[in-house]
C-alpha cells in the first residue's frame, strides 16, 4: 500500500488549525539559561536522549550518559559531556530522572572549546510534562509484549529482531530539525507499542493530546528528516532508526491507534531508511531498570515545582519567585494537583491508568447452579488480553467491596463478561448471585495480570472448576481469528451439572474439530486429575515442540502439571499458571496502628481492626494506598515495610497490602 497517499498535513497553519497554539503559560516556562534547579537535575540524571546531525546532515538519536552527573554545566549557557564527535550544528536533549515522569529538555548548538572540547551552547530549556512516561509506564516492571506483527515487504523493519523489539517498546525519543533554526528531541510514550509497523519500512506513531507545543510537528513542516531511539523496559539494547516523517490525519490510520474508542488527534508516518539494534552501554551503566537507582523524593528537585519557578521568573517580579520557593507545602500541593490532572487527561484519551471505570450490568446469565456470567457495558470497547482479569467494585452493606475476576469474553468488544462462582460466605459472590440485577451499576478496574498467550503457537489448557474462565476468553479469541495453532483443553468439574460453558464448548469443538479438542474429567465419576492422568493426556495430544501450556485451578493441580511437563522436557518458560495468594490465617486479636509514608514523608495514620488488611484499613482512612486486583495477583499494592511485624512478608521486605495483616503497630512506605 502507498502510505504517502494517506491524508497528510503540509503547512504550519494546518498543524495549528488541528492542535491549536500553545498557551502563553506553557511558553513562559521556557528559560534561556540554566538555573540552579536545572543544575541539580543534571547532577542527578544518569542519561539523556540526544539528537544531532553530522556534517552530511545525517540525523541520529541516541542515549548518552551512564552515571548521574555525566553532563557538566560549565556556565548557565554551556554544558558538556562525551559528545559524539560527528555532532555539529543544532542539537537537542531531554534528561531523564529514573522513576520520575517529567523530563528536562535542552536545545542548543554544538560549539568547540579549546579546553573542554565539544560544548553545547544552551539556547532554551524547559520542563516537559510526564504524559509520555506515564503512558508508557516506563519505570514500572515490564508487562507482556504485544504480539509480534508479520512484516510485509523488505526494509529496515523486516530485519531480525526489529519487529519483536518494537512490539515491546512503549517509549522512544524523537528528534526533528527546522533547518538550521534549531532542533527538538521529545519523549513519546504509549500503551503497548509506541510505534506500529505498517510494512518493512513504514512506522505509525500516535500523536496524542498534550500541551500544544507540537515542536516536532512544526519542524516537520520545514524539514521531513527524522530520527528516533526506542527503549524496552528491562532490556539494555536500543533501536536506532532514521528516515523521513509526515503528519497524517487519515481516519483509517488513526482508527488503528484508538484506545477505548478514542483515536489520537494525528499520527506520524515514518518512512524508515535505516535501522540498527545495538546494545547500549549507557543503559547498562545507568541501571535504568533497577528500582534502587530510581530517584527518591528530595534527591532532586520536583520538576513541576521547577517549571513553576521558571514561570514565576518569567512573569512576575523577583520577590514573587522568592516567595514561591519558601511557601511551605507548595511542592506537595502542586504535585497532587498535577498528578490528578495527568490521570484525568489519560482517562480522556482512553488509557487504563488504574482508575475506576463505571459500568452498567446488561445481563446476568446462569451457567450452572453455582455460577453466573455478568455482562458489563459503558459504551466503550474493553481492551485487554485473553486471560487477564478485572477488579469489580460494588457497594455491599454500605461499604465498597472489591474482587478480581478473569474476563471470559473476547477482548475488543464494548461488552465485558466475567463469570462468578458463588463461594460459601463469600461477600461479593453472594451479592452477585442474590442481589445483582440488569441496570445495576458497578465499577471496574483493570485489566491486570500476565496470564495470557504471548505467541501464536499451539496452546494446551488445563483447568478445574471456575479456572476455565480465563481459558474461555483464550478459546473464544483464538477461534475468532486466524488459524495460528491447535487448542487442547483438559477440564475438571465435579459432575455434569457443574461444567461451566458446557454447551458452548461442545458447539465450538464441533464447529472447529481441527482446532479445538476438549476433554472433560468428572471428579465424582473419574476421581481427581493426578500426575499419571496428566501425563497420559499430554502424550495423547502429541503437542508441537513450541506449544505453550496454561493451567488455572488449585495449587495441587498446577504443581502436578508443572512436574509432569518438566519430566517431559517442556521448558519452564512455556508453562504458565494463574494463582492468587490466600489471605493470612494468623492475625492479631487487637487493633494495631498503621502509619503510611510516601517516599519517606508522612501520608497519614489509621487503625487496622482485627482481621482487616493494611489495604482495607488504609483505603477506609483515605490514605493514598496503591492497588488494583485486591487478590494478590498483580502486585500493584506492594509497599515497603519499614517498621513492625506483619503476616506475610516477602523476602525483600515488601508486602502485598491487600493480603497483609499487622501483628503489631507497623509503618509502611509507598515509593512512587
Amino acid at each position: 500500500m502507498n502510505w504517502e497517499d494517506m491524508r497528510s498535513l503540509t503547512t504550519v497553519d494546518e498543524i495549528e488549525a488541528l492542535i491549536g497554539r500553545a498557551p502563553a503559560p506553557v511558553l513562559m516556562k521556557q528559560i534561556s539559561a540554566l538555573d540552579e534547579g536545572c543544575q541539580a537535575v543534571l547532577a542527578r540524571s544518569p542519561v539523556a536522549a540526544f539528537g544531532y546531525r553530522d556534517a552530511d546532515a545525517t540525523s541520529t538519536t541516541t542515549f548518552v550518559g551512564g552515571r548521574p552527573g555525566f553532563a557538566r554545566m560549565l556556565s548557565p549557557t554551556r554544558i558538556t559531556f562525551p559528545i559524539p564527535p560527528a555532532a555539529c550544528g543544532p542539537v537537542s536533549l531531554f534528561f531523564l530522572l529514573p522513576g520520575v515522569g517529567e523530563v528536562l529538555r535542552v536545545n542548543g548548538s554544538v560549539t568547540t572549546d579549546a579546553v573542554e572540547g565539544l560544548v553545547i551552547g544552551v539556547e532554551e530549556a524547559f520542563v516537559h510534562c510526564a504524559q509520555a512516561v506515564l503512558r508508557s509506564r516506563l519505570w514500572q516492571p515490564p508487562g507482556p509484549a504485544e504480539p509480534v506483527p508479520e512484516v510485509s515487504g523488505d526494509g529496515p523493519l523486516s530485519r531480525p529482531g526489529v519487529a519483536a523489539f518494537l512490539a515491546a517498546a512503549p517509549f522512544l525519543a524523537l528528534s526533528t530539525w527546522a533547518g538550521d533554526r534549531g532542533s527538538d528531541t521529545s519523549p513519546r510514550g504509549d500503551q503497548g507499542s509506541v510505534a506500529r509497523i505498517l510494512d518493512g519500512r513504514t512506522l505509525l506513531i500516535a500523536d496524542r493530546k498534550g500541551n500544544k507545543r507540537a515542536d516536532a510537528l512544526h519542524n516537520l513542516m520545514h524539514d521531513d528528516r527524522i530520527s528516533l531511539a526506542a527503549l524496552v523496559p528491562g532490556r539494555t539494547d536500543v533501536l536506532h532508526l532514521r528516515g523521513r516523517g509526515a503528519v497524517t490525519t487519515d481516519p483509517v490510520l488513526l482508527q488503528t491507534l484508538e484506545l477505548r474508542g478514542s483515536p489520537p488527534q494525528a499520527a506520524l508516518l515514518v518512512d524508515v531508511e535505516h535501522g540498527a539494534l545495538t546494545t547500549s552501554t549507557t543503559v547498562i551503566d545507568a541501571r535504568l531498570w533497577s528500582p534502587a537507582a530510581h530517584v527518591r523524593q528530595g534527591e532532586a528537585p520536583d520538576l513541576m515545582m521547577l517549571a513553576t519557578e521558571h514561570l514565576a521568573a518569567n512573569t512576575a517580579p523577583r520577590f514573587v519567585l522568592t516567595a514561591v520557593r519558601v511557601i511551605p507545602g507548595l511542592d506537595r500541593l502542586l504535585r497532587r494537583v498535577m498528578n490528578r490532572a495527568y490521570r484525568s487527561g489519560l482517562r480522556k484519551e482512553g488509557y487504563a491508568d488504574g482508575a475506576l471505570r463505571e459500568v452498567r450490568v446488561t445481563e446476568v446469565r446462569r451457567e450452572t447452579p453455582n455460577v453466573v456470567t455478568v455482562a458489563l457495558e459503558d459504551g466503550h470497547p474493553f481492551d485487554f488480553r485473553p486471560g487477564q482479569f478485572f477488579t469489580l467494585v460494588a457497594e455491599v452493606a454500605g461499604r465498597p467491596v472489591r474482587r478480581a475476576y478473569s474476563a471470559s469474553s473476547a477482548p475488543g468488544a464494548t461488552r465485558l463478561e466475567v463469570t462468578v462462582k458463588r463461594i460459601d460466605n463469600g461477600v461479593f459472590s453472594t451479592y452477585v448471585h442474590r442481589k445483582l440485577r440488569v441496570g445495576d451499576r458497578l465499577a471496574v478496574r483493570g485489566p491486570s495480570g500476565t496470564f495470557h498467550p504471548q505467541s501464536p503457537a499451539e496452546i494446551v489448557l488445563v483447568a478445574a472448576g471456575s479456572g476455565v474462565t480465563p481459558m474461555m476468553s483464550m478459546i473464544r479469541t483464538r477461534l475468532a481469528g486466524p488459524d495460528h495453532g491447535r487448542i487442547a483443553l483438559l477440564y475438571s468439574s465435579r459432575d455434569e451439572t457443574e461444567i461451566i460453558f458446557r454447551a458452548e464448548l461442545d458447539r465450538l469443538a464441533g464447529d472447529h474439530p481441527d482446532r479445538l479438542a476438549v476433554t472433560h474429567v468428572l471428579t465424582r465419576r473419574d476421581g481427581r486429575i493426578d500426575a499419571a492422568g496428566i501425563r497420559h493426556w499430554v502424550a495423547g495430544l502429541e503437542p508441537s515442540p513450541d506449544a505453550h501450556y496454561y493451567v488455572c485451578g488449585p495449587e495441587a493441580l498446577a504443581d502436578n502439571v508443572r512436574t509432569v511437563l518438566s519430566e517431559l522436557g517442556v521448558p519452564g518458560a512455556r508453562v504458565h499458571s494463574e494463582r492468587f495468594h490466600s489471605r493470612p490465617d494468623t492475625v492479631t486479636t487487637e487493633p494495631q496502628k498503621l502509619t503510611v509514608t510516601e517516599n519517606g514523608r508522612l501520608a497519614g495514620t489509621t487503625v487496622v481492626a482485627p482481621g482487616q488488611t493494611l489495604l482495607d484499613a488504609g483505603l477506609a482512612a483515605g490514605l493514598p494506598m496503591p492497588y488494583s486486583c485486591t487478590a494478590g495477583g498483580c502486585g500493584a499494592c506492594t509497599v515497603h515495610l519499614t517498621d513492625g511485624a506483619v503476616t506475610p512478608t516477602e523476602p525483600d521486605g515488601t508486602v502485598l497490602a491487600c493480603m497483609t495483616c499487622p501483628l503489631s503497630a507497623v509503618t509502611v512506605d509507598i515509593r512512587r
